[in-house]
């Protein structure tokens, strides 16, 4: 008998990707400049193949601190009275080995138990802004000091909110901050608040292992993806951008170009890994170091996953703060890094 049954057949839709615009963008190159297109694969693999040591170590780094649970030690971030609360929380916000999106479930669960927003405040403004492999990629293409000042300055930014907040919690802006139903899903998937010890010989058993071999591999696949995508937008950008143009608007001396690659950093930023790259090819246009680094802390701030950690939980005015601790951190970490360079 024939299946006489219709059956309605869904549109297929594209979801956008990294892997979908690095093939875009080669597909472009060999369309309308297909001399370019060996270069800018060469480029881009051989700066893959650069970095590839630094990608293993952070996918290892990472994988380790992930099977052996030591994001538990965040918690003791939030313990004492709220001047140590507030270093501590800074401290490791910017070394944690997680996104921003991923703590939402364990700050979600802090603050519906009462622990203070300025400590919250400190470590969310350093969260987003630097991560063992974060630090790696950084190092390995951008050099060390930068990736040391660059962590400095994500920690200072942390304490910086944390002590403004702590010094006006009674006023309207922070009083009341959480919304009413304090969303806590986000991008990376929403997972328990943090409990127990590490345990830090893993391999003993079977489900830490699988742990560390999940998070190696997607580690890897995320790192892979998005510099691939990072090192071909970079390819393009020496070989069609004029580098007189870049000097003209991001390079020089005085607070101009910082504050202007701290605005240009919120809606241009792609994430910490895919970013330094994309640095790295404007600080060889033209773009004064102040600029680049006061890019690097406004759009890690301000980047979609780590705003979305903060809108989920907090009120429009308190996330209006964030905001505006991530600029005004930007541009002083920026002109830091100007004065010393």
């Amino acid at each position: 008998m024939a299946d006489t049954t219709q059956r309605v057949r869904t549109p297929l839709r594209l979801k956008p990707s990294a892997w979908g615009a690095s093939l875009v963008i080669i597909a472009l190159v060999a369309a309308f400049d297909r001399a370019e297109l060996w270069p800018t694969l060469t480029f881009a693999s051989q700066a893959l193949a650069g970095t590839a040591p630094f990608i293993i170590f952070a996918v290892l780094a990472v994988a380790y601190l992930k099977a052996t649970g030591a994001e538990t030690l965040l918690a003791r971030a939030f313990e004492g009275n709220p001047p140590r609360m507030i270093v501590m929380a800074a401290l490791l916000g910017g070394l944690s080995p997680f996104c921003s999106c991923e703590v939402i479930p364990f700050v979600a669960a802090l603050l519906a138990v009462g622990a203070p927003l300025a400590a919250v405040m400190a470590f969310w403004l350093a969260s987003p802004l630097m991560d063992p492999a974060m630090f790696a990629i950084t190092s390995g293409t951008l050099g060390w000091e930068f990736a040391i000042a660059k962590t400095i300055a994500a920690v200072g930014l942390g304490m910086m909110g944390g002590f403004v907040v702590l010094a006006t919690a009674k006023t309207p802006v922070f009083a009341n901050p959480l919304r009413e139903r304090p969303a806590v899903g986000g991008c990376c998937g929403v997972k328990k608040p943090f409990s127990g010890t590490p345990v830090w010989q893993f391999w003993t058993e079977a489900p830490r292992r699988e742990v560390f071999s999940q998070t190696a591999r997607e580690n890897a696949m995320f790192l892979l993806k998005w510099l691939t995508l990072a090192y071909l937008i970079e390819a393009l950008m020496v070989r069609y951008i004029p580098a007189e143009l870049i000097a003209g608007l991001l390079g020089g001396t005085g607070v101009g170009p910082i504050l202007l690659g701290a605005l240009v950093g919120a809606p241009a930023y792609l994430n910490g890994y895919a970013a330094v790259p994309l640095i790295d090819a404007l600080l060889a246009q033209g773009m004064a170091p102040g600029a680049a680094m006061s890019f690097m802390i406004a759009g890690g701030v301000s980047s979609i996953p780590a705003a979305i950690a903060v809108w989920a939980l907090v009120k429009p005015r308190v996330f209006a703060a964030y905001l505006g601790f991530a600029l005004i951190g930007a541009v002083i970490a920026g002109s830091i890094w100007q004065f010393i360079q």
